[in-house]
């Protein structure tokens, strides 16, 4: 018996006994054992995925990273078991005797290695099993399974074109039973699906959910086949689809019946017939308590029905309860967001529309179209913001001084008697609290045990406390020194020894006793004409910008006409007239407005002299007019700039802001401003201009340039400590540095020239610059000595050599420090702390 089984387990003889004890137990064993983990795993990857019902289904059910695995690591273990089993199945139990497998199991163990290393994501070590079984197996019965699984990994590579070829003559030449034709054709359609051939993958889902014995995969299939015809916008197609889905009812997953419903419902135009009974579906869909998992999507589908019927507080409540129902959906909490947050910037409340849209960005995935989109709306709408905030700040103030001394003081008694009412009432509340926790505590164990013994525990007593306490008091933070009201601590005189008041940060800060008088918000109305016209001014400017932003930014014409017309009608600087008039032009032109031929007579006629009135005119003249077009004049003061002639470019650019106001090149002419007056000036006016356009173009990638400056250059370019230049030999990058007036500019040129021969006479590699100091002073600098040795030695060369006698005056300096003399214009400071 020993040696029937010893000779059973040989796998190099081609006997009955040997091939059946083989077959045997590669079936019975570890092949059973690995198609259970695959099952399990595979069991375990449907229940974790979670479809995106917002885009086309995938036919397989299967999250894919983008990442193409080669080994095991990090994977499911139920598949790493499954490939061990399929592993070992191979190893110890297959036949290969003559260039022939002669266990008839061994197959099935590749076919299993290919899958679980399939559902791992390592498609080319998958591949190569499935291509072992296709071309050692002639007459494998798995012959036809393992060519479907091969082309399965094909589209995962992406070989859509040759997956196709295969797939077409696996129908021509393969016997399949229906569930392996069905899963052929469900393969062939997801190719088709990735080369955006739609028409023909429906055709082949068709026949797919026809053959296929499984209803899950039917009503997939179907869902596809719908979602399809509505991308091909055939509407009452993909309704005849998800219409099978319903039919299916039980038979298949509840989720594709739901979203199937919903589909339906996008399909249907709401109509004043239809309209009761769409609306009754939806409340059944909604009361449904199997439809509980999926409520978050009803939700949202009622919502939309309501907004669709102009119903907006019903859609808002809905929006909401969709978000409060959702778990873990992205896509739909980021569509519920936006309809939040374009409703409330409808209402013009900007604050909670940019909260929402900040929102919508938690919920995409960075980097996309969408969330680029989204998060350029953000910027823009927080520049909507600043300005709201200031135009309504300041017409709030400007309407309150304008009021008769009576209506302001009727104005601020009703302000202060709503205050003292909300107090009352908060109080009221507080105390209703702390009243009913006492009495809970007093009907208690130890409240009854202590009643009468204790002061808190009284509540009669407690109550009379606390009302005293208040009168004297007030309501009062928990905190030290609580009974200063003003936060003013008495401490020793150290000359006196009697006490006094110390002011600590809050002594300003005025008391709710204070906020409570009418005298406390008079005080606080500003008397001064000409703090009023500087608040008409910046509310002027900012109605200005958001008419830009809501015109270029956002499409919104209304609101951009309302800004611009408050600016006309609110007495302007001379600067916002113009570019106001003109952009409401081109508004009421682009709606055909009747008002566009008023304004454009009104530009004629007040501004003939004007770039505008050139473009009203003769439009394709004023284009072609390239020489005179401010990016030409741009160029051309930027080319002054880079020949240092800065006082020229700042008195250009000036000329030409005021020329362009309203036109999108101004931003860029005060950027050149700002830099010329930071090489003329020094560095505070330089920091005073940027602040300057980063405030004022906060929108315009100049202020936004400008902003980040100010937050990230400025700080290195305040540093004004010189570094030390002790001793003859410090290494660095040293300059020999010759001081002239502006204007003796003649002598500084022939010093120049000079140099520049020298160097070149001596073979040295050092650079020759005429740089502007201040509006009076220029340096001629020797640039590129390594050590402050080398560099006063070629000064005393050039100084003493009589092919040379360059005498003028010189000092040698290190890069650092010229630099920061460059920045902030200290040469004085220099030559006293370092030359002296």
């Amino acid at each position: 018996m020993v040696s029937l089984v010893f000779n059973a387990c040989s796998t190099k003889k081609d006997k009955f006994v040997n091939r059946n004890w083989h077959a045997l137990n590669t079936k019975y064993n570890t092949l059973y054992n690995g198609n259970i983990a695959f099952e399990e795993g595979r069991e375990e990857l449907n229940t974790n995925y979670k479809d995106d019902y917002w885009e086309i289904l995938p036919v397989e059910r299967l999250e894919v990273t983008e990442d193409i695995k080669l080994d095991s690591e990090d994977n499911n273990p139920n598949f790493i078991i499954a490939e061990e089993k399929a592993s070992k199945a191979i190893q110890k139990h297959s036949m290969d005797i003559k260039d022939e497998e002669r266990n008839p199991q061994t197959d099935e163990a590749f076919l299993l290695l290919g899958k679980a290393r399939y559902f791992d994501q390592r498609y080319i070590p998958a591949l190569e099993a499935f291509n072992y079984i296709i071309n050692k197996y002639d007459y494998s019965d798995k012959l036809g399974e393992a060519h479907i699984w091969r082309e399965k990994v094909n589209i995962r590579l992406e070989n859509e074109d040759l997956a196709i070829k295969n797939l077409k003559r696996v129908f021509k030449y393969e016997n399949l039973d229906d569930q392996e034709y069905a899963d052929a054709r469900a393969m062939l359609a997801q190719a088709y699906i990735n080369l955006d051939s739609l028409s023909k993958a429906v055709q082949q889902l068709k026949i797919a959910s026809y053959h296929t014995k499984k209803n899950p995969e039917k009503g997939r299939y179907y869902f596809i086949i719908g979602q399809l015809y509505n991308r091909l916008e055939q509407k009452d197609s993909a309704n005849y689809a998800f219409d099978k889905i319903v039919e299916l009812n039980r038979k298949s997953p509840r989720v594709y019946m739901i979203n199937a419903e919903i589909e339906k419902i996008r399909n249907t135009e709401v109509t004043p017939e239809n309209k009761l009974e769409m609306l009754e579906f939806l409340t059944k869909m909604e009361e449904n308590r199997e439809n509980r998992p999926f409520l978050d999507k009803i939700y949202r589908q009622v919502a939309e029905y309501h907004l669709e019927q102009e119903n907006d507080s019903m859609a808002l409540v809905y929006f909401n309860k969709s978000l409060r129902a959702t778990e873990i959906e992205p896509k739909l909490n980021a569509l519920n967001y936006e309809n939040l947050a374009v409703y409330n910037f409808d209402q013009n409340e900007y604050k909670l529309s940019g909260a929402y849209y900040d929102s919508v960005l938690t919920n995409l995935e960075d980097n996309t179209k969408k969330f680029r989109s989204t998060k350029k709306k953000l910027d823009n709408l927080e520049d909507v913001i600043k300005y709201e905030d200031i135009a309504q700040n300041a017409d709030s103030i400007i309407t309150l001084y304008k009021l008769p001394v009576d209506d302001q003081i009727a104005y601020f008694e009703k302000y202060v008697a709503q205050l003292q009412a909300e107090k009352a009432a908060a109080a009221k509340k507080e105390d209703e609290r702390i009243t009913a926790g006492f009495a809970q505590f007093a009907e208690s164990k130890g409240g009854k045990e202590n009643k009468g013994k204790f002061y808190f525990y009284n509540l009669t007593s407690l109550g009379y406390g606390k009302n005293d306490f208040v009168q004297k008091w007030g309501k009062r933070q928990l905190e030290d020194d609580w009974r200063w009201s003003k936060k003013n601590r008495l401490l020793p005189s150290e000359a006196t020894g009697e006490l006094v008041a110390a002011n600590d940060s809050l002594n300003d800060e005025p008391t709710e006793e204070e906020r409570l008088t009418v005298d406390f918000y008079m005080d606080r109305i500003p008397k001064e004409e000409s703090f009023i016209d500087s608040l008409k001014t910046e509310r002027n400017f900012a109605n200005y910008q958001l008419g830009l932003i809501y015109k270029e930014k956002f499409k919104e014409n209304g609101l951009a006409a309302g800004k611009l017309e408050d600016v006309l009608a609110s007495d302007p600087e001379e600067r916002l007239i113009l570019p106001s008039k003109y952009n409401l032009y081109k508004i009421y032109e682009e709606e055909g407005s009747p008002l566009m031929a008023q304004m454009k007579a009104n530009i004629l006629q007040n501004h003939a002299n004007s770039r505008y009135a050139e473009i009203l005119l003769n439009p394709r003249a004023v284009l072609e007019d390239d020489a005179d077009s401010p990016d030409a004049r741009y160029a051309a003061l930027y080319r002054l700039y880079q020949k240092q002639e800065f006082l020229q470019t700042i008195t250009g650019a000036e000329e030409n802001i005021e020329k362009y106001t309203g036109d999108p090149i101004v931003p860029k002419f005060e950027m050149l401003k700002a830099n010329a007056i930071g090489r003329l000036n020094g560095f505070v006016p330089f920091k005073e201009q940027l602040d300057y356009v980063a405030l004022t173009y906060p929108n315009n990638p100049e202020g936004k340039k400008a902003e980040q400056m100010v937050a990230e250059q400025l700080p290195k370019l305040a540093i004004k400590d010189f570094s030390s230049e002790t001793g003859s030999s410090g290494t660095g990058n040293w300059k020999v540095v010759f001081p002239f007036r502006r204007s003796n500019n003649e002598i500084a040129l022939r010093v120049q020239h000079d140099l520049e021969e020298a160097i070149k006479d001596l073979k040295y590699k050092n650079m020759v610059s005429k740089d502007i100091y201040t509006l009076e002073d220029q340096f001629v600098v020797v640039h590129g000595f390594p050590s402050k040795d080398y560099a006063l030695g070629f000064a005393e060369l050039i100084n003493f050599n009589k092919d040379y006698l360059i005498k003028e005056e010189n000092f040698v300096i290190l890069s650092s420090n010229y630099k920061i003399i460059q920045v902030h214009k200290n040469l004085q400071e220099y030559k006293e702390q370092i030359l002296n």
